[in-house]
């Protein structure tokens, strides 16, 4: 009963700060949609202004709005001013906010099928994730969640996770073995890394640093950008390249909004969102190789007696040269690790 009244006080106040901040009036349909009345559109997103994805969105919304002519606005809170991803998903389904970007697994409370987005080892590389991210079937997926509350509009990279630690490569599993390792608040996850021999550990991101620079923790995983804008590189030495997951994020617009589009206007939305994730995907993969640039400046810029050495026979942990899309058997670990930490934001 507590529980219910917070959340429905937490509804009341987040419908009156939208009503503080929208226009005192608007059309309610796109086909009633004036460039003086324009369709109002609340996307919620949780990542920071100057993320790449959130440059992405946008992107996405002044497209929308000049391929509208005006006539629809998509009005972005950034920076979670409306809640983390779960509440933010309440209100989509509860009416308040009509779109939101999310990371997949975070869909899986209203459909099971999108726990598969944080199963190990199901791309074997960039390239395969892409290819499948892209395909007619995934649009036709992303499209078919409409009695569930929402419908997909394209997805975002976030890029591969991998392992990283204080001072332990990962080359095979059994490395992994005693070590406590931070991971998301997903069964997938505590699953993955448990069944690998280590001690999953459940916390914020925010902790993480703390965690690694007391001993708390051994190791995390996530994607390189960690490695300098979280700073995780100066407590942990050693970023081994397990690529074992690639978990997108999705761009997701409400059922009732979506209803609220003429069939023009959806095909307007739907094309300029797979337009922004085009151009994410080349801003992503420059966003990690600054990082992975960023990173090794950091290691040979660091003391001696701090900077692991290249130890015998691959992998080397201050591989220089393996390409991202090397491809790999399912069954190892793979053929580099680098130098350093990661990640710019986390989706736990």
């Amino acid at each position: 009963m507590r529980n219910r009244l917070i959340s429905g006080t937490v509804a009341v106040i987040l419908v009156a700060a939208l009503g503080a901040c929208a226009p005192a009036s608007g059309a309610r349909t796109s086909a009633e949609a004036t460039p003086e009345n324009p369709l109002v559109l609340t996307l919620a997103n949780n990542l920071g202004d100057d993320h790449v994805t959130s440059q992405a969105l946008a992107e996405f919304a002044e497209d929308v709005q000049e391929r509208s002519d005006g006539r629809i606005e998509v009005k972005i809170y950034g920076n979670g001013q409306l809640g983390d991803e779960p509440n933010v998903l309440g209100q989509l389904n509860q009416g308040i906010v009509d779109m939101t970007r999310v990371s997949a697994p975070g869909l899986a409370t209203y459909d099971p099928g999108y726990h598969t987005f944080g199963l190990p080892y199901i791309f074997e590389d960039e390239r395969e994730f892409h290819d499948v991210m892209d395909s007619p079937e995934m649009a036709e997926y992303f499209r078919s969640t409409a009695d569930d509350g929402f419908v997909g509009l394209t997805y975002y990279s976030s890029g591969a996770r991998s392992f990283y630690t204080r001072n332990t490569p990962v080359r095979e599993p059994a490395d992994l073995r005693g070590l406590k390792l931070r991971v998301q608040d997903m069964r997938s996850q505590t699953d993955f890394v448990g069944d690998l021999g280590a001690a999953p550990v459940v916390m914020a991101f925010g902790d993480t640093y703390t965690s690694l620079q007391t001993g708390l923790i051994d190791g995390a995983e996530s994607n390189e950008t960690v490695l300098t804008d979280s700073a995780h590189g100066e407590v942990s030495k050693v970023f081994s390249m397990t690529e074992h997951t690639w978990i997108p994020d999705v761009l997701v617009i409400s059922t009732e909004t979506w209803e609220r589009l003429d069939p023009a206007d959806a095909q307007l939305l739907s094309d300029a969102a797979r337009d922004s994730t085009e151009k994410q995907k080349e801003a992503w993969a420059e966003t990690i190789e600054q990082s992975i640039a960023d990173a090794r400046r950091w290691v040979s810029s660091s003391s001696t007696t701090s900077t692991p050495t290249p130890s015998a026979g691959p992998p080397s942990r201050l591989s220089t040269g393996t390409p991202r899309s090397t491809p790999r058997s399912r069954n190892s670990c793979p053929s580099s690790s680098r130098a350093g930490a990661e990640e710019r934001y986390d989706h736990a």
